[in-house]
């Protein structure tokens, strides 16, 4: 009876392990390939637009990304300049 349990476990764990064999080859053929349009592109209305921002213009969301990494992001700036 302990035989069997051992073979049956041992099957269960080999059949386990070739089940991982069967992966498809996952390859970026010119099919698959998506070509997303630039970042300061937009996605349309969104509640989500920073004000300041107009879609499409490069210019406007450099500017966005600047004055957000200088005033949102950067801590020193944000506490005023204070030292912990």
């Amino acid at each position: 009876m302990m035989r069997r349990l051992t073979l049956s476990v041992a099957i269960a764990a080999s059949l386990l392990a070739l089940s991982a064999c069967g992966e498809k080859p996952q390859e970026m053929t010119a099919a698959g390939v998506k070509h997303d349009a630039a970042p300061y592109q937009g996605v349309g209305k969104s509640q989500y637009v920073s004000s300041g921002w107009t879609a499409g213009d490069k210019t406007s969301w450099e500017q966005r990304l600047k004055a957000r990494a200088q005033y949102g992001q950067n801590d020193y700036t944000r506490m005023g300049g204070k030292t912990p």
